[in-house]
């Protein structure tokens, strides 16, 4: 069994607000999501753990070696209401992730099953490996 731990956990942010002066309060809270990214000789393949979200709540952009994925989740909290714990994630989110090598994203493909995301997105042709045939003379 894994334990994730979140860096952005209430109890972490309560350890950061205690060391700040007392008058300072986060204007926006970061929500935090883990990532898998795994490399495969043509292509990478990011999985992501994004509960409660549909497709249309996702918005993902590629620009050269550089994959962001933004969204939001809803939290239908009550805001008057006394909870002894809240964890679910609630707010927008982007997560940048920057890549090793150029990306081809007119061949991207993403889906999302169960509240995971799988998006495989194929190297540009200029950073794929290229085999060179060596001839004799």
């Amino acid at each position: 069994m894994t334990l994730y731990i979140s860096p952005f956990s209430n109890r972490a942010r309560r350890m950061i607000e205690r060391m700040v002066e007392p008058e300072w309060q986060p204007t926006e809270r970061s929500v935090f999501f883990p990532v898998d990214v795994k490399a495969e000789e043509d292509a990478f393949t990011i999985t992501a753990l994004l509960p409660g979200l549909k497709a249309e709540d996702l918005n993902i952009q590629i620009v050269n070696e550089t994959v962001s994925i933004q969204g939001e989740f809803k939290n239908d909290a009550e805001s008057n209401a006394n909870y002894l714990i809240q964890e679910r994630p609630s707010g927008k989110f982007c997560r940048t992730l920057t890549l090793p090598d150029p990306l081809n994203p007119n061949k991207a493909e993403a889906s999302l099953d169960s509240g995971v995301l799988t998006l495989r997105v194929p190297k540009a042709e200029e950073a794929r490996p290229k085999m060179i045939k060596v001839v004799t003379k």
